[in-house]
């Protein structure tokens, strides 16, 4: 990974699990291997992202990569709130891809709903 888009990606406070499109978990930022440690953390890397989510997830994941498929111009999707655990959460899935408008994976988003100055 180029090492300036490497280092945007890891200074971002939330969790980011990149994903090629064959579903592969090819990148986690610092903050995602903290978040997943009890599902192995660093060592997900390489392994397929629907071994650490439920058939509903991956139900969701697959819906909405047919929508991006379908769509190029469509690269960001609500996906749904995560309001547990003291995270207070917006999650959308993120399409990426070439230069050309290929999908060539996805990663998963939260953003915060909590204003940087509660926290």
């Amino acid at each position: 990974m180029n090492e300036l888009f490497k280092a945007v990606v890891d200074a971002d406070d939330a969790p980011i699990v990149i994903c090629d499109k064959e579903h592969r978990i090819v990148y986690m930022n610092p903050t995602a291997v903290r978040r997943h440690e009890k599902k192995g953390g660093e060592k997900l890397v390489g392994q397929s992202i629907f071994d650490c989510h439920n058939p509903h997830s991956k139900e969701i994941i697959l819906s909405v990569i047919d929508r991006f498929l379908a769509d190029p111009a469509l690269n960001k999707v609500y996906t749904y709130t995560k309001n547990r655990d003291g995270e207070d959460s917006d999650v959308y899935m993120v399409a990426l891809r070439n230069e050309g408008g290929e999908l060539i994976g996805y990663y998963e988003k939260f953003e915060s709903r909590i204003h940087e100055a509660q926290r």
